[in-house]
């Protein structure tokens, strides 16, 4: 879950299904009771349905968890990844050290954390230029890089063009967050 709307929707699935809600974050939801395992299917079916998947597994949590940190931190805080080491606020998080969760991340991925943020980062950076209100420089202190140069290098060597040429396109070609790194 990655905005207002899906924790919204995951709340009602679950009230729904009769489960009085403690608590929702991302990728994490409490509820007054544990389900049976004839609930857990229901659930899953239902929020399968909106276009969600039920996590079990304790380690695709975890790579969940870290996918939407990013997700959050690159797309829905402004500046505030300028202000964050990314590896200690992930072994924070999650309460591992970055070693081990870079290693399930990587092996469950098949990218490192460190190119899934690039990856996020390129998108955004092609949302902000969509838009056309900031300059290069201006998206690259928002997104945290330390130059325009920076952002142009590594926009192009993920997109195969400068900001520029993306800018000027009139088919921008987008992917959904979810579909990042796959």
């Amino acid at each position: 879950m990655v905005c207002p709307r899906c924790i919204e929707t995951v709340e009602s699935v679950l009230m729904e299904k009769g489960f009085q809600v403690r608590s929702i974050k991302l990728g994490e939801a409490k509820v007054d009771k544990e389900p049976s395992a004839e609930q857990m299917q229901e659930l899953s079916t239902a929020l399968q349905n909106r276009g969600f998947e039920l996590l079990i597994d304790k380690k695709r949590q975890i790579v969940d968890q870290v996918k939407s940190e990013v997700i959050k931190l690159v797309h829905h805080r402004e500046n505030e990844i300028l202000n964050v080491n990314l590896s200690s606020h992930l072994a924070g998080l999650i309460g591992a050290d970055y070693s081990s969760i870079s290693t399930l991340f990587s092996s469950s991925e098949g990218i490192t954390i460190e190119k899934y943020t690039i990856l996020q980062k390129v998108e955004k950076v092609k949302e902000l230029l969509s838009y056309g209100e900031l300059t290069a420089s201006e998206i690259a202190f928002k997104i945290g890089y330390s130059s325009a140069a920076h952002l142009s290098s590594q926009f192009k060597k993920e997109t195969g063009m400068t900001p520029g040429q993306y800018k000027n396109l009139k088919e921008k070609e987008r992917k959904p967050l979810d579909q990042i790194g796959k």
